[in-house]
C-alpha cells in the first residue's frame, strides 16, 4: 500500500498537503510548520517531519489509546502518528487528516482517521509493505 502525502502550503504556522492512496485523493492533512532541519533549529511539538518516504504500520497509542498508523523511522522524531485533530496546534509533530474547508484547519478528521486505519488493517491482513512518500 502506498501513500503519498504532497505539501501545497508551508506556511508560518502550518503545513497543508493532499493525501492520496494508490494515486488517489483520499483527503487533505494539516501538520506543524516545516522547517528544513538543515538550515534551521527544529522546535520540539512544532516542526512538521521531514521529505522522504517512510514505512508506516499500523499500533496501539499509548497516548490515545486506539490503533492508530505510525510512521516509522523518522530521523529526529519518535511517535509520529496520523490522527484526529483539527489544528496544527493539536498535532505536537503529527499529521492530521480532513478537509482542509477553513483556513488553518481540518475537519471531520475522525472520519478520515477511521478510513485510513480500516484501509490499512485490510493491506496488513494481505500481508503488503505500507509506505508514505512524503513530497
Amino acid at each position: 500500500m502506498k501513500w503519498k502525502l504532497h505539501r501545497i502550503y508551508l506556511g508560518p504556522d502550518y503545513t497543508i498537503g493532499r493525501l492520496y492512496l494508490e494515486g488517489k485523493y483520499f483527503c487533505d492533512t494539516i501538520e506543524d510548520h516545516y522547517r528544513d532541519l538543515n538550515i534551521e533549529e527544529k522546535v520540539f511539538g512544532e516542526t512538521a517531519i521531514g521529505y522522504g518516504i517512510y514505512k508506516m504500520e499500523l499500533s496501539m497509542s499509548p497516548k490515545f489509546g486506539r490503533l492508530l498508523p505510525m510512521i516509522l523511522d523518522v530521523p529526529e522524531f519518535t511517535g509520529i502518528r496520523f490522527h484526529r485533530l483539527n489544528t496544527a496546534k493539536d498535532s505536537f509533530g503529527c499529521i492530521g487528516p480532513g478537509e482542509n474547508r477553513r483556513k488553518g484547519m481540518v475537519l471531520n478528521s475522525t472520519k478520515y482517521e477511521k478510513r485510513m486505519v480500516k484501509k490499512m488493517k485490510a493491506a496488513t491482513k494481505r500481508g503488503e509493505e505500507i509506505t508514505i512518500d512524503i513530497i
